[in-house]
C-alpha cells in the first residue's frame, strides 16, 4: 500500500509532534513537512491539522522506550534545538530508528543521527555557558534576568537555577522565543510572554550594577588584554545581557536623572590591578 504525502500543522509542543507521529503511522500517510501554527504554508500537498492528544503522545514515547530508554530524552533535547526544520529530521530519524532498531545508536556518522547529535551538542554547550554568564538584577524583591538564546534553552536551566535559588522568587525571561521561567515558593513554571520589557533598576539595585562594573574593570590588567582570548571564553553574542557590558543609561536608577547621582556603596574608584604583588605576603600558619 502506497503511503499517501500530506503536510501537517501542529501547536509546536513536543506533544503535538509525537501526535504527528502517531498519525503518520496510523494513518499510512508521509508528511513532506511538519509545520507549527502560523509557519508559511508551502501549497503542493494537503494541509491537515493534527490535534494534540496526550494518550497517543505516550503510546509513541513508549514505543521509543522499547528500542533503547534514552531515545525519548534524547529526542527531547532535540525539539528545544534551533536546528532548521528540526521536525523532519527528527521525523526521519524516527523512521529510521523503528526500521533499523537500536543498532541505529551506535552509528553515530549516520546521515539522519549525526546533525541530531551536533544539534544536541550545541544545545548543552549555550546552556553550560549561561550557567555562568546569566546575570540577575533584584526588582522589589524578585530576581530577574534576560536572555538571548538561539536554542530554546529555560527547559535546560530550570533545574539549575530552581536548585540553586530555591529560597528565592525569580524569574528568567528568553527575548528569542519570548517565553519566561517563572520560580516562587518552591513552585516554576515555563509561560509565554509575548510583550515584556525589565523594569529600570532602583537606586539599591543601579548602585550594586555600577559595583558589579567596577569589579569588573579594576580586577582587568590593561597590559594583558586579548580581545580575541576574551570573546573564545565570552562569546559577543551574550554581552548584550551582562552588566559588565551594560550601557551606561542601565546604571541610571529610577529616581534618578544621571548616573553621578547614584555613586556605589563604599566604593573607591577603579584603579588596574598591579601586574605583579608589589610586596611578599605572609606564609600561612601551620
Amino acid at each position: 500500500m502506497a503511503w499517501r504525502e500530506i503536510i501537517y500543522e501542529y501547536d509546536g509542543s513536543f506533544d503535538g509532534f509525537l501526535c504527528c507521529i502517531y498519525e503518520s503511522y496510523t494513518q499510512k500517510e508521509r508528511p513532506t513537512a511538519i509545520l507549527c501554527d502560523g509557519d508559511d504554508e508551502p501549497g503542493l500537498f494537503e494541509i491537515r491539522a493534527v490535534l494534540t492528544d496526550r494518550a497517543h503522545a505516550k503510546r509513541v514515547y513508549r514505543s521509543f522506550f522499547k528500542i533503547s530508554p534514552d531515545v525519548g530524552s534524547f529526542l527531547r533535547r532535540v525539539f528545544l534545538t534551533c536546528m532548521d526544520d528540526k521536525e523532519m529530521a527528527m521525523y526521519r530519524f524516527i523512521v529510521k530508528l523503528y526500521r533499523d532498531g537500536a543498532p541505529l545508536l551506535t552509528r553515530l556518522s549516520d546521515e539522519t543521527y549525526h546533525p541530531l547529535l551536533r544539534a544536541v551538542r550545541q544545545l548543552s554547550g549555550e546552556a553550560e555557558a549561561l550557567r555562568g554568564f546569566i546575570r540577575f538584577s533584584e526588582l522589589s524583591g524578585v530576581l530577574g534576568a534576560e536572555i538571548e538564546p538561539k536554542n530554546r534553552i529555560l527547559p535546560m536551566l530550570r533545574k539549575h537555577f530552581c536548585d540553586r535559588y530555591h529560597n528565592e522568587s525569580f524569574f528568567i525571561y528568553d527575548r528569542t522565543h519570548r517565553e519566561a521561567l517563572l520560580y516562587a515558593n518552591g513552585v516554576s513554571r515555563i509561560v509565554p510572554l509575548a510583550q515584556f520589557e525589565m523594569a529600570p533598576p532602583d537606586e539599591h539595585e543601579a548602585n550594586y550594577r555600577r559595583l558589579w562594573r567596577r569589579f569588573y574593570d579594576t580586577i582587568a590588567i590593561r597590559e594583558r588584554e586579548n580581545h580575541k582570548l576574551r570573546m573564545t571564553h565570552m562569546p559577543k553574542r551574550y554581552w548584550n545581557t551582562m552588566t559588565e557590558f551594560q550601557k551606561e543609561d542601565d546604571f541610571i536608577p529610577r529616581s534618578q536623572g544621571s548616573v553621578e547621582a547614584a555613586p556605589a556603596p563604599c566604593v573607591p574608584a577603579a584603579t588596574p590591578a598591579p601586574e605583579k604583588p608589589t610586596g611578599c605576603a605572609p606564609s600561612a600558619p601551620a
